[in-house]
Order: C-alpha cells, then sequence, then structure tokens
C-alpha cells in the first residue's frame, strides 16, 4: 500500500495488508487487515522490511499452545514510526527503529544493571498479547482478533509495538541489513560477545552452523578467537562458515565409534574454552558441556529446544569439572544501547552483515521465503513490504 502520512491516520486504525497464519503449517494469506492506535507506552511502525527466522517457522507449524490462530507472524524488521501513543518520548513520528522482541525498559533493576538483558518489568513471554494491555491491535475485515507474535508481528505493513521493544537507529544504514539486528545476528554475535565474553586467543565450538551458529561465528570472530570450530551434519555449511570465521569442521555423522565430544576434545587437547548449541537439541547442550574445558570453560545454550525437554548433568561432574553452563536470550544484549554499536561495526565494515542475505523477495511472494528456509537454501530471506526485488 501507498505510505500513509500522520496527519491522516494518527489516532485512527489503519487498514493495510498482512501474511496472516490462519492454520499450522498452511501457506500464510495475504489479507487487508485493521491495525488500532498505539495505546500508552505504544508506538505504531510501518514495516520497511522484514526478515524470515527459524523460530517463525517453528511457530507457524505449532498445533498446541503457545502456537495460537490466527496470527501475524514475523519479528526481525525495521520501520518507520507512523504515531506514537501517550507517554511515549524516547522516539518520534518518522523516526527509523528496529522492534526486537526482547524489551529494553531502562527502569527495572535488570535493564539498569550491566549483569543481565532480562527485564523484569516486562518479563520474556510468548504471549498473543501486547505486554502491557494484554489485548491485540490487530483483526481482520470481519471483526476477529488477530494475535500477536513476540512482540513484534512485522509480517503485515503496519504493526503496534511497545516502545520498550523498539530502538531508535540511524536511518541512513540500509534497511536490508539493519533489520538482521532484530533477533538473529544479534543473538549470534551477542552471545559470542556479551554473554561469553569470548577472549581473544581462545577456541570456540558452535554446535550448528545456521544463522545462529554463523552469527556466533561473527562474533567470535570479532572477539579475537584463533581456533572457531563448526559442528553440523552438512559438510557443506563449513564452506559458508569460512566467511564468519570458522577454521575447522567437525562432521557430527561421520565421527565413527567416537562421540562429537570426544573428537572435540582431542582437537583441543582437552576441550575449548567456550562451547555454544545453537540448534535446540538437549543430546547436544549434553555434548557442548562434555567438550567444554574443565576449570573454565563455558557453555552457552542459544538453541530453542521442544517444550518440556530436560537437561541431566552428572552432580560429579559439576562439581569437580568447574565449567559453566548458561542461556543466552537475544544474546544477552540490551537492545538500545548494544545495537547501535553493533551497526556502527558495520558501517566501519568490522561486522558482515551483507553475507547473511542470500534471498531477497517481494511481500506478495513471502511464502516463497518459508520454502527457501524450511529447503535449506538460505542464511536469511529480506522481505521487502513496497518494492519490486528480484531473488
Amino acid at each position: 500500500m501507498d505510505e500513509k502520512s500522520s496527519s491522516e491516520t494518527r489516532g485512527n486504525p489503519i487498514r493495510c495488508r498482512a501474511a496472516v497464519n490462519r492454520k499450522p503449517g498452511e501457506p500464510l494469506v495475504i489479507e487487508e487487515v485493521m491495525v488500532a492506535p498505539p495505546m500508552p507506552h505504544e508506538v505504531r511502525i510501518r514495516i520497511i522490511c522484514t526478515s524470515l527466522c527459524h523460530s517463525d517457522i517453528t511457530f507457524w507449524k505449532l498445533k498446541d499452545f503457545p502456537g495460537i490462530f490466527p496470527r501475524i507472524l514475523g519479528h526481525e524488521a525495521i520501520g518507520v514510526v507512523e504515531s506514537v501513543g501517550e507517554d511515549v518520548d524516547e522516539v518520534s513520528e518518522g523516526d527509523t527503529v528496529i522492534p526486537t522482541f526482547m524489551p529494553d525498559c531502562g527502569d527495572c533493576v535488570d535493564c539498569r544493571s550491566k549483569k543481565s538483558n532480562l527485564c523484569s518489568k516486562l518479563p520474556f513471554k510468548v504471549s498473543p498479547w501486547m505486554p502491557r494491555h494484554e489485548t491485540s491491535r490487530f483483526t481482520d475485515l470481519k471483526g476477529e482478533v488477530l494475535y500477536h507474535f513476540l512482540f513484534v508481528s512485522s509480517f503485515s505493513e503496519y504493526t503496534v509495538v511497545d516502545v520498550a521493544h523498539v530502538t531508535k537507529i540511524d536511518p541512513s544504514i540500509p534497511p536490508n541489513r539493519a533489520c538482521l539486528l532484530s533477533c538473529g545476528v544479534s543473538t549470534g554475535v551477542g552471545a559470542a560477545w556479551r554473554t561469553a565474553d569470548v577472549e581473544k586467543g581462545s577456541t570456540v565450538v558452535i554446535f550448528g552452523l545456521g544463522s545462529i551458529g554463523l552469527a556466533v561465528a561473527e562474533g567470535a570472530r570479532l572477539c579475537g578467537a584463533t581456533k572457531i570450530i563448526g559442528v553440523d551434519l552438512n559438510p557443506d555449511k563449513f564452506e559458508t562458515g569460512k566467511k564468519f570465521g570458522v577454521t575447522d569442521f567437525v562432521n557430527s555423522g561421520n565421527c565413527g565409534d567416537k562421540s562429537v565430544s570426544q573428537v572435540i576434545n582431542e582437537m583441543t587437547d582437552g576441550g575449548a574454552d567456550y562451547c555454544f548449541e545453537c540448534v535446540g537439541m538437549a543430546s547436544l547442550v549434553h555434548e557442548a558441556y562434555a567438550c567444554c574445558r574443565k576449570g573454565w570453560g563455558k557453555t552457552i545454550v542459544l538453541g530453542v529446544d521442544k517444550p518440556g525437554a530436560k537437561l541431566s548433568l552428572s552432580s560429579f561432574e559439576v562439581l569437580h569439572s568447574g565449567k559453566s553452563l548458561m542461556g543466552s536470550l537475544f544474546g544477552g544484549l540490551k537492545a538500545k544501547s548494544d545495537i547501535p554499536i553493533l551497526l556502527k561495526k558495520y558501517l566501519d565494515k568490522e561486522l558482515q552483515l551483507d553475507e547473511f542475505v542470500t534471498h531477497e523477495v517481494r511481500f506478495d511472494d513471502i511464502n516463497k521465503a518459508f520454502d527457501l528456509l524450511i529447503e535449506g537454501n538460505c542464511l536469511r530471506c529480506v522481505i521487502w513490504m513496497d518494492k519490486q526485488v528480484s531473488s
């Protein structure tokens, strides 16, 4: 749709197009929807472009709660503020912003601390509603409620996001690069940079060389790691991984009578300094922990496992090995302060973003983006809301 002027739309519902997930696993339906004006502490955003993340696919297929339908998915994006609700003063109409699923309220003890990015005022949860008011801003043309996704719902030409989930950025940065820092690349780079605090000269192992794992490699490279071992079933991932600093590769399906951790312990003379699990499998967390160096090694979990998955670690090993095991949501980043740092690193040609974008499609072809990611043919597919592109 054509860009609307704020003077025409401010305070009124906007009718626009969205890709609606009506039933689990079925193609998204492009249809007209109504987007309500922002309530207090909220902003309404015109989406410029969005990218597809594996989490979108996970919830697209999920039949049971927290899967819920009809829903507007999407959570990696960039847009322009169309209007703001009451009590919003950090962004204004016309600002370019990145929405994120993790809040950064700036007020609570966690957001004020350097030790955590887990906001206690607006704790993260997988909710179908807005975070403060627990209602939806979306309805279809029949008046039926359309549910939100990860507080962003970027598969819509307009969306409403809480101001705690919005980061103002430099509008000169290419939107098809900046949008990647809304979730995936930030999560991986941040896990190496902020959560693990990878040291120069260290050894890193990454289980799973999808977009998140490659972003971890990029973060570890930026931190100065000298040995970055990628673990994956697909040997083709090694060639891709080299672009992001991966120096060695272990095919987890081709280790003979040894476990992956045994192979890595031999390669690293006793274990890696940092191990990252980027797949979402308890068995791989165990393998990562097993090949993490005793005394100071850190194992960081980024992968999202199936609901109810459990870890079973030996109490003896935990006590005697001196290793650390930790989770990393959004890479431990504080969006409002850390995303601008990463964007500057991109402008200074330190951080690679271009290499993550393998495909770009029009909004009308959003289901093609799903096919590409499911088939393993792309890292990130950027979806332009109002632009003709060739994929």
